[in-house]
């Protein structure tokens, strides 16, 4: 297949835009769009049906078979792809290495209203609710089980990282894509909405909660997060129903939020499971 490239220079104000969302959340947030790095980022946004503005691609990007491929795939589909001069791509990216290729991709997120009022199936019923989680490494993570176990929503409340970061799109390996996010909700708004929806809205504690394996969070629950060094903020910790454990061995402080995450989500997927039988 033949594709349109357009050659573009540093100074093209569409490569300018590039930059400005790679590396500030309020332009993301203004123009409700954000960046897809490297081919398996663009193949995930591909797969999911989500809306390509335009691809950049380093002058090498043919010398790769699997750029090649997802370029073609893109521009096939009708996405302008637009060649950046030498060393540009270098200049403009948030990474050490670069990949040869990456596109600017529109933001999808939905009000808490409208993911709640969403018909769907029981895995709906799990809602993950972050409060203030910093790290990008550690909610990019979060949105990738949250995707591999069918959780129903991700809530990123003021005060986390923004879900389009970089960083957070990398680590996330394509679920930003397919996860129902809601971005920007005050945490007390969202718990107060939740509780009236008949959600059950569980604390993720190292120590004192209710063990996870006999708890009850199979029907309609959210599991709240917190800030990785200092937790829940007392106006949220008033607003929950419960609190989970995960047993550790003694001299073992906490697990960080990612692998709380996995153990609930992974084994509130296997309840799913056998309940369906």
């Amino acid at each position: 297949m033949s594709v349109n490239v357009r050659a573009v220079g540093a100074r093209d104000q569409r490569v300018q835009r590039l930059r400005r969302l790679l590396r500030r959340a309020s332009v993301r947030d203004a123009e409700h769009a954000f960046v897809a790095e490297g081919v398996r980022l663009v193949e995930a946004a591909l797969d999911a049906r989500a809306r390509i503005e335009g691809l950049f691609v380093a002058p090498e990007w043919r010398l790769s078979v699997p750029t090649a491929a997802v370029v073609e795939r893109a521009a096939g589909r009708g996405v302008a792809v637009y060649e950046l001069g030498p060393g540009i791509m270098e200049r403009v990216a948030d990474t050490v290495s670069p990949q040869p290729v990456c596109a600017v991709v529109e933001a999808v997120d939905l009000g808490l209203d409208e993911l709640l009022s969403r018909p769907g199936d029981s895995e709906r019923d799990l809602i993950l609710v972050c409060v203030d989680v910093r790290d990008p490494g550690n909610l990019g993570a979060v949105l990738r089980i949250a995707g591999a176990t069918g959780v129903g929503g991700v809530v990123c409340c003021a005060g986390t990282v923004d879900p389009f970061n970089p960083k957070v799109v990398r680590a996330s390996a394509g679920a930003v894509f397919r996860v129902r996010l809601v971005v920007g909700t005050a945490p007390t708004e969202a718990l107060e909405r939740l509780g009236s929806q008949g959600y059950r809205r569980w604390a993720t504690v190292p120590r004192g909660g209710t063990d996870y394996a006999v708890a009850d969070f199979e029907g309609r629950s959210a599991l709240v997060l917190g800030n990785e060094g200092a937790g829940l903020p007392e106006e949220v910790v008033s607003r929950l129903d419960g609190s989970l454990t995960i047993p550790m061995d003694a001299g073992t402080e906490s697990l960080n939020v990612a692998m709380t995450v996995a153990v609930l989500c992974f084994d509130a997927a296997r309840r799913r499971r056998l309940a369906a039988g």
